[in-house]
């Protein structure tokens, strides 16, 4: 597993780029929201230690993952120096978890590839609620810190290119 050495939340304040001047758009789905909140809350957190004003994170919801590709197309038009699409899909008993993941991971990839503001993917996709419980606050730390981090690093290549 891809986390199981390593702690989410984790990183080397030293080596994160100066973020005060960046806006920043999170779109959060409320499926499985106890995760989503979670997750949300660490890039949050993780935004505002790194100099971001709150004033300067704009938070927008969607009923679900699937909807953080529209979501994040539309924050993209919002002025903001990267977009972070928070989101969770746990497996299921059908194939509605493949569909899917499959679709918000070829639609966020799209929209880096098709638009100059980049888009982070915060979206869990495990087999478990424990799982996801790991991942966003619990002993593998935060998946939403790591996309704070990974905007910044981003908003930062975006503003020298």
């Amino acid at each position: 597993m891809a986390t199981e050495n390593k702690n989410l939340s984790h990183y080397d304040k030293t080596t994160i780029p100066d973020a005060s001047n960046f806006r920043f758009g999170i779109v959060v789905s409320e499926w499985n929201d106890a995760i989503t909140e979670a997750l949300y809350q660490g890039a949050y957190d993780a935004l505002v230690d790194n100099g971001v004003l709150p004033n300067n994170i704009i938070r927008w919801n969607v009923p679900g993952s699937f909807e953080l590709i529209y979501g994040s197309k539309k924050m993209q038009e919002q002025m903001v120096n990267a977009v972070i699409a928070i989101g969770s899909v746990i497996q299921g008993e059908t194939k509605h978890f493949d569909f899917v993941c499959e679709g918000v991971t070829q639609g966020i990839k799209d929209l880096n590839v098709q638009n100059e503001t980049p888009v982070i993917f915060c979206v869990l996709t495990d087999n478990t609620l424990e799982q996801a419980q790991a991942r966003s606050g619990g002993k593998h730390g935060n998946k939403g810190t790591e996309a704070a981090i990974a905007a910044i690093k981003m908003a930062e290549l975006r503003n020298n290119s």
